[in-house]
């Protein structure tokens, strides 16, 4: 029994161990260069650029954050790249189009493929397309579930949230929302979802149970195009960002009121938020540079330049 003890605490020290090794590297789609920027998180420096394809967008980590994925929409396909070596170790077809994607819990990747209206599930380790999923038209943001028991998929012209089931790989609700909706988030619990819409210029709450939406306001921000959300790690707080309005807008999770808003880059698109709630990072497409946000002061303490039109973000920390 202590022998068996003793094994079972040297696996978890062993996993534990590998989890704390983070690169600390920000990874950013640059669309119009057909790049990826590679930044040192702790310094705010910029480390490294990799030629990575046609019109790179959506990014993502695996599970274990050891692998990057980006979606290469003009090569139809989703380039893998090793996050401690930074080597491109390959591309996988990945159907017409595909311009963002969620990496759910097992490690399936859910994409959305603009031009064919419809959601792929892959397999990366295999390449393998495991199922296409029928969506409305033009679909957009896609985020797994904590749980990973569901998958959401936004339709820009059909207006529409679909709520995907993964077991059965069929979409189970259709919740219709305000124009053209772009980004989705989970709370941490998955019990609630929010998404943007960025010609309604609004933020809605879907509660995940009924599949119903329970608060949305319009985001009273002049020239806002509501894009990306994040929440913080307590789920008091979402942070969205906001186009051509050119700011992030700090807003309370609950009630949707605004409680600040953060002059960032021009166009500003893709973010990301720090393991620890300290950091926001924001892809500002017309400036080619990135925001680095304090939280704690809601003011952009960095800006540094990338590629031509940063798109998207994501944090190996």
């Amino acid at each position: 029994m202590k022998l068996k003890q003793l094994v079972l605490s040297s696996l978890v020290l062993m996993s534990t161990s590998a989890w704390a090794d983070p690169t600390y590297r920000l990874f950013v789609t640059n669309e119009k260069s057909n790049t990826v920027s590679v930044i040192d998180s702790r310094t705010n420096e910029l480390e490294t650029t990799l030629e990575i394809g046609d019109r790179p967008r959506g990014i993502g980590l695996s599970p274990d954050q050891e692998t990057l994925y980006v979606a290469i929409s003009e090569e139809n396909a989703i380039a893998i790249v090793d996050v401690k070596t930074l080597k491109v170790l390959g591309k996988l077809p990945a159907g017409d189009d595909p311009e963002t994607f969620d990496v759910h819990p097992n490690g399936n990747l859910y994409l959305s493929n603009e031009d064919d209206a419809k959601a792929t599930v892959m397999n990366p380790k295999t390449g393998e397309i495991i199922e296409e999923i029928r969506v409305g038209l033009e679909p957009e943001g896609v985020a797994a579930s904590p749980k990973g028991d569901v998958v959401l998929v936004t339709s820009e012209s059909t207006n529409m949230v679909h709520v995907i089931d993964v077991e059965a790989h069929k979409v189970v609700a259709n919740i219709l929302v305000a124009a053209r909706p772009r980004g989705l988030a989970f709370n941490s619990t998955g019990t609630l979802a929010y998404v943007s819409s960025e010609i309604g210029n609004e933020i809605a709450i879907i509660d995940m149970a009924s599949h119903k939406i329970i608060k949305k306001v319009v985001v009273d921000v002049p020239k806002s195009k509501p894009m990306a959300i994040k929440l913080s790690p307590d789920n008091k707080t979402l942070y969205m960002t906001t186009g051509r309005a050119a700011k992030v807008v700090v807003m309370d999770a609950e009630t949707l009121a605004i409680k600040s808003t953060i002059d960032v880059g021009k166009r500003v698109w893709g973010e990301e938020i720090s393991r620890d709630g300290s950091r926001i990072y924001t892809a500002n497409g017309v400036s080619n540079t990135v925001s680095v946000v304090d939280t704690a002061l809601n003011k952009s303490i960095k800006e540094i330049e990338v590629g031509k039109a940063p798109w998207g973000l994501v944090l190996d920390d």
